[in-house]
């Protein structure tokens, strides 16, 4: 499916801004190191497992999250910038289960800036087929920070 050209491409972008209580370098190394990731990955209620994740541009990663009813969800990308503990650019798309593509891969940009002690994060992804998988990514991502925000809040 290709975007709407009747949609200006501005609606079909997501970005999301939050505040998290934690230096950036340790907000940063929370989307790179697996070993976090793997705590707080993936909104409330799946179960997030990393397959695979060579964080280094080039590299790739590939994650399932299993739903309640047993549904797998799978999403596969490619880091394009990793700068420390400034920002970092991947693609992601949803697959099937041997990693053929379900969906257009869209970009994810984040932004980790030094705010009064504090880390502002700034989630950025364009490229959306459509208004409606924006709102739905939007709710997905709008709880994977709470469990962000909940794991930092634990260490």
């Amino acid at each position: 499916m290709t975007p709407d050209p009747a949609v200006d491409s501005k609606e079909l972008e997501l970005v999301i801004t939050r505040t998290f209580d934690a230096p950036r370098e340790l907000v940063f190394r929370m989307w790179t190191e697996p070993e976090h990731l793997a705590r707080w990955g993936g909104p409330r209620g799946l179960t997030f497992t990393i397959i695979k994740m060579d964080v280094r541009p080039g590299g790739a990663y590939r994650f399932n999250m299993k739903e309640v009813n047993g549904a797998d969800r799978w999403s596969q990308g490619i880091y394009r910038e990793i700068d420390p503990p400034n920002r970092l650019v991947f693609t992601t798309g949803w697959t099937d289960a041997e990693g053929n593509p379900t969906s257009p891969h869209t970009l994810l940009t984040l932004t980790f800036e030094e705010y009064e002690g504090k880390t502002k994060l700034t989630l950025h992804q364009t490229g959306f087929e459509s208004g409606s998988s924006r709102d739905s990514h939007r709710q997905g991502y709008l709880s994977t920070l709470e469990r962000l925000e909940a794991y930092l809040a634990a260490r």
